[in-house]
């Protein structure tokens, strides 16, 4: 793996041009112990080198995606200001950054008028989400799919806020008629609508969930941490392309430009439709709120200290790379979706696998055939670290019987579940990575599968 270095020598030039903006400032002393400095940068390279090749195409496994160069370099040139976006007081010019990043996003699912920041991640902004549905809808219930994120139940317990799970389909989305019946039989004040679940990638219903909504009333807190960006590409199915169409009606939205949104750890993104949820957060701060009359983004969100420079990385990459339907970031995103239709294509004519309807982002599951859900979950974990060896990194999920009862295939159903191998297509380069990619699992799905034949020959 060679990583990106040529950038670096454009990171002592604009530090040069940040350094013209306090020249009229006494100079200060602070020429660092090189040596010193040296000895131990060199020990983090080494302990950094017992990582998994995150940035290669040969890395399929969980949701990580290398952050883009302009993201990085924009970064670590705002660390040697550190800007904290809690005050104006405390980051100027990162705060007016993370205004305009943050309505880039907004636009993104057509809304003009929103009340949003970053913050830490799809967890905190989630705990926003929920946080402010909890004050608006006191003591009713919130319910997300069983396929959704653990966060949500577990920020409820935070919030001490009810919540119930809802069955899904055979797709892994939110059951419709399920869900109806808990509206029918329950107070529900949230429903969390998942577009683009961490585990199978999969979209709930939304247009179905907004005609019930018309009916009972509840909110709609979107948390489309993953999925949110494929709302731009062009190469969606119809039912996919109806449910991202129908965002701008929900009540709330959550995505994560550390995921899909090319930036480093940790950047989330919370939005509400109604910008007048901000009095919810209405509190004082006499020595913080002081330099401005302008709303301190501090007033708007749970965390207090946030890194500015998180706002700096973002608002560059959008500089660089627009968030606009037909633009080379939307471009990205639509080569990963291309490469997981196109192992899934593979997989599908491969009799050695199970596999179920097409993706509908960018992440392929599928289970290893045979004769007990046992048996394929072993199979399925030898094939993990077979393929491991040979460089090339999946992921494995575990999911419920009830996704596979329609398939056809008879499984011996000795457990409640099955483990199954999972890639995430992220990065635009695995389109052109697959053949090499397809190669390495299909030589070491033939090694292990042999392997499991002879020994149960022998025995």
């Amino acid at each position: 793996m060679i990583l990106e270095k040529e950038s670096l020598g454009l990171l002592q030039e604009a530090l040069a041009r940040l350094e013209e903006g306090f020249h009229n400032l006494p100079k200060v002393d602070r020429s660092p112990n090189l040596d010193a400095l040296r000895t131990v940068l060199l020990d983090v390279a080494e302990w950094m080198q017992d990582n998994y090749p995150y940035p290669h195409p040969f890395y399929v496994g969980q949701m990580l995606k290398p952050p883009t160069e302009i993201a990085r370099l924009a970064y670590t040139l705002s660390l040697w200001i550190n800007p904290n976006n809690h005050a104006l007081d405390g980051g100027r010019a990162s705060s007016a950054m993370e205004r305009e990043a943050v309505a880039e996003i907004a636009k993104m699912f057509g809304w003009e008028t929103h009340l949003g920041h970053l913050c830490s991640g799809g967890t905190m902004a989630n705990l926003e989400g929920l946080w402010v549905a909890g004050n608006l809808q006191p003591n009713k219930k919130v319910v997300a799919s069983n396929q959704a994120h653990y966060t949500h139940s577990r920020i409820c317990g935070v919030l001490r806020l009810p919540f119930q799970s809802v069955p899904c389909d055979s797709r892994a989305r939110m059951d419709v008629a399920a869900l109806k019946k808990l509206l029918q039989e329950d107070d529900i004040g949230t429903v969390v609508v998942t577009l683009g679940t961490t585990g199978t990638g999969a979209i709930d219903p939304l247009p179905e969930i907004l005609e019930l909504q018309s009916q009972y009333g509840f909110r709609i807190h979107a948390d489309t941490a993953y999925g949110g960006y494929f709302i731009l590409v062009d190469n969606l199915d119809a039912e996919t392309r109806a449910a991202f169409d129908c965002l701008k009606q929900v009540d709330s939205i959550v995505v994560d430009p550390h995921k899909h949104g090319l930036q480093p750890y940790g950047c989330g993104c919370i939005l509400f439709k109604d910008p007048s949820v901000g009095k919810l957060y209405k509190h004082d701060s006499p020595y913080t709120y002081f330099s401005s009359e302008k709303l301190h983004l501090g007033e708007i969100s749970l965390e207090c200290s946030r890194p500015g420079s998180a706002a700096v990385a973002l608002w560059a990459t959008q500089r660089l790379l627009p968030l606009i339907p037909g633009g080379q970031f939307a471009a990205s995103l639509s080569k990963s979706r291309k490469a997981a239709l196109t192992l899934f294509e593979k997989l599908q004519n491969d009799s050695r696998f199970l596999i179920q309807s097409p993706p509908q982002l960018d992440i392929v599951v599928w289970v290893v055939k045979s004769q007990s859900a046992s048996e394929s979950s072993r199979l399925a974990k030898e094939i993990f670290k077979a393929a491991a060896e040979e460089n090339l990194h999946l992921a494995i999920t575990n999911l419920p019987k009830e996704l596979f009862l329609e398939t056809g295939e008879e499984i011996n159903w000795d457990q409640d579940s099955i483990t199954c191998l999972r890639s995430c297509l992220m990065k635009p380069e695995h389109l052109d990575w697959l053949d090499r990619i397809w190669q390495t699992l299909d030589s070491v799905t033939t090694k292990v599968v042999i392997g499991a034949v002879s020994i149960l020959y022998a025995v």
